[in-house]
């Protein structure tokens, strides 16, 4: 017996749960992609991009998932012998690294921990060290779907600068753009990219980069780009450039509508639901690691993210608490992955997701955790309730 029908609930940090009208909106026909309609769509989809990026640096679309706009960013900065520092705190700076390690560049891994933020002052003590510059970027994510963590964006583009180091400062934005403040020209950095299908609410299939005029400087001596990737490719007055050949026009029919959606409800206020919902979700794992089983994976409570929470299971099988959820209730949770596969579970809170959909995944949950008899402190989900209660005005 089960109690799951209709449609799935996607938990999982990516691909998010789409909005109805995200869908609808690419339920049409396709345009004449040489035509004035195209071109505006094209420019008003920069434009905005540029504006969530907050930056007045040139915006790219990729026709590719996240993976496809690291190569992006590293074909275009970087040359072949180029020396990288990855900031590690999860799998994903890592598998940056292990593209431009591909890619022919060195690469040296600031070691950090799964279970902690990278912490800003040795970032600054690295690059001081490098006196020959030999350090080309510094690439770190704002928010680690493995791991679950936030890293503090904006104290370590200060290391940076203390360090007096040249370095390009490169950030991944695909679990943070649009959920979370990102400030790529306040927080001084050079290149950021994101994709689609998380906060942005979008099938999968876009990649997205924002670059600043030391990142161009770079480009101009850069000896990596490939004419897919290539920003100078994507200049000129031809549409069709700026894809390097024909337009992924349905997509960018959904991601129109994402983005009106993120304007309709104001940045800020979708910054602070997801601060809401976050906060919700680590209110109801908190209660639970009462048990001794569950528990979080970042140790330091600021450091926890506010789009994915990643529980730690100690003493039970993580699979069988996933299998239940999505077997007999329809719920779909994500998977520890990396260091942390067979140890734990993800919840993700990010893109188009609501008290319902955060409360309902929560209550499943500890659904699971009763009919498998995995110890857990009671009342969860009363928890994320009272806090919602109380911090979202009548």
């Amino acid at each position: 017996m089960t109690v799951r029908a209709g449609r799935e609930f996607l938990a999982i940090p990516g691909p998010t749960t789409m909005p109805d009208s995200v869908l609808q909106a690419m339920h049409r026909p396709a345009i004449d992609i040489y035509s004035a309609e195209m071109a505006g769509l094209t420019e008003s989809l920069i434009r905005d991009l540029s504006k969530l990026f907050a930056t007045k640096g040139k915006s790219y679309i990729y026709i590719a998932n996240g993976h496809g706009a690291w190569e992006a960013v590293l074909s275009n900065v970087l040359s072949r012998g180029d020396k990288l520092l990855v900031l590690e705190s999860g799998r994903f700076a890592i598998g940056w690294g292990h593209a431009a390690s591909l890619m022919g560049a060195e690469v040296e891994v600031l070691r950090g921990d799964w279970r902690r933020a990278v912490r800003p002052h040795e970032v600054e003590e690295r690059l001081r060290r490098d006196k020959e510059h030999k350090i080309k970027a510094v690439i770190v994510a704002q928010i680690d779907t493995a791991s679950g963590v936030q890293n503090d964006i904006e104290a370590i583009g200060k290391a940076i600068r203390a360090s007096g180091h040249p370095a390009l400062y490169m950030v991944d934005t695909v679990a943070s753009l649009g959920c979370v403040p990102f400030e790529m020209d306040k927080w001084g950095i050079d290149v950021a990219m994101s994709g689609s299908q998380k906060g942005l609410m979008t099938p999968p299939g876009l990649g997205f980069v924002a670059a600043n005029d030391r990142a161009q400087e770079a480009h101009k001596k850069a000896n990596m780009a490939t004419p897919y990737w290539s920003w100078s490719e994507r200049e000129g007055t031809e549409n069709y450039r700026k894809y390097a050949g024909t337009a992924p026009v349905h997509l960018l029919f959904a991601l129109r509508e994402a983005i009106n959606l993120i304007h309709a409800e104001g940045l800020e206020n979708a910054f602070e639901r997801h601060r809401l919902l976050g906060e919700a979700v680590r209110r109801a794992v908190a209660v639970w690691g009462e048990g001794q089983v569950l528990g979080f994976n970042i140790d330091e409570p600021s450091e926890r993210s506010n789009t994915v929470t990643t529980v730690t299971v100690k003493g039970a099988d993580p699979a069988a608490i996933r299998r239940y959820a999505k077997d007999k209730c329809g719920v779909v949770l994500g998977t520890g992955i990396g260091d942390l596969e067979g140890q734990a579970f993800r919840i993700a809170h990010m893109g188009h997701v609501n008290a319902p959909m955060v409360l309902g995944t929560l209550g499943v949950v500890e659904v699971a955790l009763n009919a498998l008899k995995i110890p857990h402190g009671k009342g969860g989900t009363d928890a994320a309730v009272q806090w919602l209660g109380e911090s979202v005005s009548a």
